[in-house]
């Protein structure tokens, strides 16, 4: 018999349950992993999680890993290759944006040491932890993902609007949003780094 198990709301298949258990909310510090979050947040515009979610191995192969010294030297033919599979979302500008963001993002690394100093030295390297009750409490954006879009998109990133940025913020652990009802709530790896 399963256990009952308690967790944000939205957790309702074993997709969501797994990426709900193991990847939201915790604080990512890894390069590759924070490059690929990024880019899957902006092809989820206009599309549900799930569907990303249920794409992102396709997604991995076709975006060399999200290797994003690959990426960033994407030709017009390597678009019209991805434009052909079938297996990832197939927008052009979304395709294109994660060339140029791969590039930017080369850019900040470079500026900073890494785009992991960068993107925590908004919040001093500490997660934010919300305490809402429930998910209709959680914003779909705030002042700080306003800054840090505006940030990036100064810096020349694509898809990196506010609410596409706090997404990206709770799936990298910038922000813990889990309910309080949840069973992570507060857990003690929302506080550590990998």
């Amino acid at each position: 018999m399963e256990e009952l198990i308690q967790r944000c709301s939205w957790a309702t298949t074993d997709l969501y349950k797994e990426y709900h258990d193991n990847e939201w909310g915790k604080p990512v510090h890894d390069e590759n992993k924070l490059f690929e979050m990024l880019i899957l947040e902006g092809m989820q515009a206009g599309l549900s999680w799930l569907t990303i979610l249920n794409k992102r191995e396709a997604f991995r192969i076709a975006f060399d890993n999200f290797d994003c010294k690959k990426v960033a030297l994407y030709d017009d033919a390597k678009i019209e290759e991805l434009m052909q599979n079938s297996s990832i979302v197939r927008n052009r500008l979304k395709i294109k944006s994660a060339i140029t963001n791969a590039q930017q993002f080369i850019k900040i690394q470079e500026s900073y040491g890494s785009f992991d100093s960068f993107i925590w030295s908004y919040v001093d390297g500490k997660p934010i932890l919300n305490q809402f009750q429930t998910e209709t409490d959680i914003p779909a954006r705030t002042a700080l993902s306003d800054q840090i879009s505006k940030d990036l998109k100064e810096l020349g990133f694509k898809f990196v609007g506010s609410t596409i940025i706090y997404a990206y913020m709770q799936a990298i652990g910038i922000v813990n949003d889990h309910v309080k009802g949840c069973h992570l709530y507060a857990n003690k790896w929302h506080f550590t780094f990998d």
